[in-house]
């Protein structure tokens, strides 16, 4: 993989079921209510259903870099920031964008990406990430350990 500063990533779409949200809660242990119970979502926080918690976010967003990279691409920093919300019913949409590419001095190389998550072209997340992405074939990130990686 080369990435080049301007690439844009392949556009990821998935139709969001409750089923989408509530596993996402399940599998982050987040027993809010706000993301299972529809009564209390509606009535007690007064959104229009239940919604999508921050990790189930984050991980759509690993999933959506890593499906770029292949098996090979090494997360190294994420920081996000919500400014609506996820519901079932919607088609949340994820692209992305090469800001920056480098290799640091222990030759392991790192893609900055921008990814946004919108739907019905509504920004709901933004997302910066620096991700580790293999130099050549013999390259894994995954194999960099102690002073040879440094996110």
């Amino acid at each position: 993989m080369k990435p080049a500063v301007g690439d844009s990533l392949p556009v990821l779409w998935h139709d969001v079921s409750a089923t989408t949200v509530v596993l996402g809660a399940l599998a982050s242990r987040d027993w809010r209510p706000m993301h299972h119970d529809h009564d209390f979502a509606v009535n007690r926080n007064g959104t229009k259903d239940i919604f999508m918690n921050t990790p189930n976010q984050a991980a759509w967003f690993e999933r959506y870099l890593t499906d770029w990279t292949g098996p090979k691409g090494r997360l190294g920093r994420m920081t996000f920031r919500m400014k609506g919300s996820v519901f079932p019913g919607d088609t949340m949409q994820l692209a992305g964008t090469v800001t920056a590419v480098e290799t640091d001095d222990t030759g392991c190389q790192w893609a900055s990406v921008d990814v946004a998550l919108t739907v019905d072209g509504n920004v709901c997340t933004t997302c910066a990430v620096r991700i580790a992405v293999p130099v050549d074939d013999d390259d894994n990130p995954w194999s960099r350990r102690g002073e040879s990686w440094r996110p």
